[in-house]
């Protein structure tokens, strides 16, 4: 009987511990992501392959139409963007009964070691792999300055 303690529930305020509760901080950021049906938003999945003169980026994009799939390039930052729409109908005798839809927005953004030369970029989408070569700008000799 000696390991019994009588229960004070004072105990857990008086206790000073300035991080107890830091993880509930970013709660709600969390929920931000998640559908109404409860699904929650994965970002884009991407793969990263570097050679001597160029990147080769595979991007997870499923379901989505090549269209509504958009790439910025900007130096040495890349940016995918794509557009989900979902439609989902269910029909009885010709008149409509339930119809939910989803619209959003999903992107990947991220910086590579070196600048990419868009003038040659390609893309190309199939199977619901978005598929990115991106050629290195060639890398400019330095050049010695002369004093006055």
């Amino acid at each position: 009987m000696a390991n019994l303690r009588r229960y004070n529930p004072l105990t857990e305020l008086a206790r000073f511990d300035p991080f107890r509760n830091f993880e509930d901080l970013f709660h709600d950021f969390r929920l931000a992501n998640i559908t109404r049906e409860g699904e929650g938003q994965q970002p884009i999945r991407i793969d990263v392959h570097e050679n001597e003169s160029s990147y080769t980026v595979r991007a997870d994009v499923p379901g989505v139409n090549k269209d509504d799939i958009k790439v910025d390039i900007s130096g040495n930052r890349v940016t995918i963007a794509a557009e989900i729409k979902r439609v989902e109908e269910e029909k009885q005798s010709g008149s409509l009964v339930r119809s939910e839809r989803y619209f959003g927005e999903q992107y990947r953004s991220f910086t590579l070691e070196h600048d990419i030369d868009d003038s040659k970029a390609t893309a190309k989408c199939e199977g619901g792999v978005l598929e990115l070569t991106l050629p290195k700008k060639a890398q400019q000799g330095s050049r010695k300055l002369e004093i006055h």
